[in-house]
């Protein structure tokens, strides 16, 4: 098989329709024993180190909790916005928001919150940072 380059595969990507690009990341997640969801796991990563320094605690928050409060009339992009933000199946995804308020990112640093709070307002949810 002929190695395809980068371009080559993301126009493959672009034919294919959602649920099957859905069933390929699963697939390659298992195949390769990886998640696609990694970034959102370095953030939490990357901000526990940053707790454990010899800063007072009363000093700037370093961890955030990222907190949807509400929905708001778009309820299918907020679910869309929290699967992309965790590594939450569908089912699940739907389940928080549908019990919200809820957590939807715990121990975060303020830019990963700040970049969630923004995606999910976007998507029409309210949230707060804790």
């Amino acid at each position: 098989m002929a190695k395809l380059s980068t371009d080559e595969l993301i126009d493959a990507f672009k034919e294919l329709s959602l649920i099957e690009l859905s069933e390929f990341v699963k697939q390659f997640e298992e195949t390769f024993e990886v998640t696609a969801a990694a970034p959102a796991a370095v953030a939490v990563a990357g901000g526990a180190p940053a707790a454990g320094g010899d800063a007072p605690a009363e000093e700037e928050q370093s961890e955030f909790d990222v907190i949807l409060e509400s929905v708001g009339d778009k309820k299918i992009q907020v679910i869309k916005e929290v699967r992309a933000l965790t590594s939450l199946g569908l089912k699940d995804a739907k389940d928080l928001v549908d019990g919200a308020p809820k957590p939807v990112l715990e121990g975060v640093d303020k830019e990963a919150a700040d970049k969630a709070k923004e995606a999910l307002e976007g998507a029409g949810a309210t949230v707060t940072l804790k």
